[in-house]
């Protein structure tokens, strides 16, 4: 897979993609990240992406000019790459949006900051609007490095043989239904500050131990996050 990183601050979208498991990827090849500074395709001597907004108000808002010679140079090569735009007003990303955009052979993820960026991106360039939660962030790279991280750790290879990914929290349950947190985890001791790890973990009954772990996962669900529980409306991308 590769994935190409457009924002003002490329330093910083790389930052947190060097360490750890989405580093080792890298070092292993099994995904191409880069990130562009999107003044490179600015063509004045100050090398401006943002001006005023038409109709007033505060802020400026990022320039189409920059983003269209960018993708457009990005995509000369693969025409079929998916442009996500970061943005607050974008679709929560969910762990089957990670799972989707995983599948993909090219992403494009577009960074956003001030106000915002001229509609003409939205309408003209982005496939997907993506926001990772409602909040608003300084800039849109932390966010692109987020998606990123939990799309490459879903790549064939990038957590070797571990297994974690298909059973931990918003994984589909095998017999279907809502996705659900995970269930508690204990490790050594079995004691610790008069706090016990609970019986049935440690008897080594594997059916009981999944039965105890599907209804710990129920109950966690129902009382952190209840919204997973409720029928979710069809969504549809770009």
């Amino acid at each position: 897979m590769k994935i190409d990183l457009v924002t003002i601050f490329p330093r910083l979208c790389l930052a947190p993609l060097s360490e750890s498991i989405v580093g080792r990827a890298r070092e292993n090849g099994l995904v191409e990240i880069a990130a562009h500074d999107l003044r490179d395709w600015t063509h004045d001597r100050h090398r401006q992406v943002d001006d005023v907004p038409y109709g007033g108000g505060p802020g400026m808002v990022m320039k189409p000019q920059p983003f269209f010679e960018a993708v457009r140079d990005l995509k000369r090569d693969s025409p079929g790459a998916r442009v996500l735009l970061m943005t607050p007003q974008g679709r929560p990303f969910r762990q089957e949006d990670a799972r989707r955009l995983s599948r993909e052979e090219h992403l494009i993820l577009l960074c956003g900051h001030y106000e915002g960026v001229d509609h003409r991106v939205v309408e003209a360039l982005a496939d997907e609007e993506i926001s990772i939660g409602d909040y608003v962030l300084t800039n849109g790279s932390l966010a692109a490095a987020v998606v990123t991280d939990a799309i490459v750790r879903l790549l064939p290879g990038v957590l070797g043989d571990d297994a974690s990914s298909e059973v931990e929290s918003f994984s589909e349950p095998a017999e279907g239904g809502p996705p659900l947190l995970e269930a508690p985890h204990y490790t050594r001791p079995a004691e610790f500050e008069g706090m016990a790890v609970p019986e049935v973990l440690l008897s080594g009954h594997h059916a009981r131990i999944e039965a105890w772990r599907r209804e710990k996962a129920l109950e966690r669900t129902r009382a952190i996050r209840p919204d997973l529980l409720a029928e979710k409306p069809p969504t549809r991308q770009g």
